[in-house]
């Protein structure tokens, strides 16, 4: 069963989401939040395997919410969706680089937010390349109001942990990785995963938001 904290301040969009999730058979809503301090503690209550996460909420707004769910070792297992009404947003960037999963546009289509869920609940990042293109291009050279993240460190990258790290900044799976470089899923999987924990990041998305920041791919790079 796939546990859901929903984290918005309009109760239409909870309830709308909620009707949507809790007729799935494999996913269960596990509680409800109207702002960002609520959906802190209640993550921290229920401990949810996806918390989907409005990016603008009054008071302690779904970024710095995120920042702190992120940073709390308990709830290294849950994963953080933004919700968000406009692609490019600079706060969603931030989000990103900080350890979200992925986001969703608010009218996204209802079968493609429970695709995404359960992508997210598996341990998949939940970004387009196309946007996330988009994001870093228009955000990434910016301050910007709220602290950045620290920048990574490729030194510790071998040079094929760098190829493919580049491979999935420009959006390849496991698979398609195995192909381009004729090695087998697995091997690849290994070389992402060793990137990962030597950058820390925290999972699939923030190592796509590495490889851009780093120069390891850009727009067209693939053709």
């Amino acid at each position: 069963m796939i546990r859901v904290l929903l984290a918005d301040d309009q109760g239409l969009v909870r309830a709308g989401f909620r009707a949507l999730l809790d007729a799935e058979p494999d996913i269960e809503v596990v509680a409800e939040a109207a702002d960002g301090v609520e959906a802190v503690r209640l993550t921290g209550q229920t401990r949810p395997d996806v918390v989907l996460m409005d990016i603008r909420m009054p008071g302690v707004d779904g970024l710095e919410a995120t920042r702190r769910i992120v940073a709390d070792p308990a709830l290294a297992a849950t994963r953080i969706v933004i919700l968000t009404t406009f692609e490019l947003d600079e706060y969603l960037f931030e989000a990103l680089r900080v350890g979200a999963s992925g986001f969703l546009v608010k009218d996204t289509e209802p079968v493609e937010l429970l695709r995404g869920v359960r992508a997210v609940a598996a341990g998949d990042a939940l970004l387009s390349p196309g946007v996330t293109r988009r994001l870093i291009a228009e955000f990434a050279g910016r301050g910007g109001a709220h602290p950045a993240a620290p920048e990574p460190s490729l030194e510790q990258l071998t040079d094929r942990e760098r190829e493919v790290m580049a491979l999935v900044g420009a959006g390849l799976s496991n698979e398609e990785i195995a192909a381009r470089l004729v090695v087998s899923p697995a091997t690849a999987k290994t070389h992402v995963s060793r990137a990962m924990v030597k950058l820390g990041a925290r999972d699939r998305a923030q190592l796509v938001v590495y490889a851009y920041e780093a120069g390891l791919v850009r727009p067209g790079w693939l053709g």
